[in-house]
């Protein structure tokens, strides 16, 4: 553990252990000894989540730049699509070190069942963690076969995932406003997601004007701009 870990661990007070020490020297009962264990757990693991936060909110208060290093460009039915984004390798390990200094690290777990999962897990080194997990079809777009689909959404979750989880976003190399910018709100994408069906408007072509890949990376400060559009958007016939 560095110093500069330790800065961010609590004091803990060995009091539990004392305790067993205690009721063991007194031959007490195997139920007195369950409860005191029990009671050590519980301190342990509040110990351990008390680490977390303060290790979370070091890292937020020097988050890492993280620049959109990927330009993606493909023809549909629909159109020409573009965007840039920063990719999976660019974001963990920008991210990653970072969160290396406070004793925090990142890993995924992924399911497939009918649709593709993956949750993101950041865990502290005193073992508390936490997660999140997204769920969405195979990315289709452009001329992608059924195996590269499935690899482009893991991809994409695991991305997003990470920069969701840690509450930061990619930003274009032009962009001189803020390092980190949140999305919208799960509430609030839900309401744009029904406002597309309500108003019959072609999904892609209002992501590509709200320079997004998809619903839930919307930028927050964009979503009034979202409301205004499909408000007075009519819709495809």
């Amino acid at each position: 553990m560095t110093e500069e870990q330790a800065e961010y661990l609590p004091e803990i007070v060995d009091t539990s252990g004392s305790l067993i020490q205690y009721v063991i020297s007194q031959n007490a009962s195997v139920e007195a000894l369950e409860k005191i264990m029990a009671l050590q757990e519980r301190s342990e693991a509040m110990v351990a989540k008390k680490a977390y936060t303060r290790a979370m909110a070091a890292f937020k208060s020097n988050p890492p730049e993280i620049i959109k290093n990927k330009t993606v460009s493909f023809s549909t039915q629909k159109g020409k699509t573009e965007y840039s984004h920063a990719t999976l390798d660019h974001v963990a390990d920008a991210i990653g070190k970072a969160m290396a200094k406070y004793g925090l690290s990142a890993s995924w777990k992924i399911e497939q069942n009918g649709k593709i999962k993956v949750t993101c897990i950041i865990t502290h080194e005193m073992g508390h963690s936490e997660s999140t997990s997204i769920q969405a079809d195979a990315e289709t777009s452009g001329t992608k076969n059924p195996i590269q689909a499935i690899g482009s959404a893991i991809t994409y979750l695991q991305r997003y995932t990470l920069l969701s989880l840690t509450g930061l976003a990619s930003k274009d190399q032009d962009d001189d406003g803020a390092s980190t910018m949140s999305y919208v709100t799960e509430e609030q994408a839900q309401i744009i997601a029904e406002a597309l069906v309500e108003k019959a408007v072609d999904d892609s072509a209002f992501l590509k004007y709200m320079n997004a890949e998809s619903i839930e990376m919307i930028f927050a400060k964009d979503f009034n701009k979202a409301m205004s559009a499909l408000k007075k958007a009519k819709g495809r016939k």
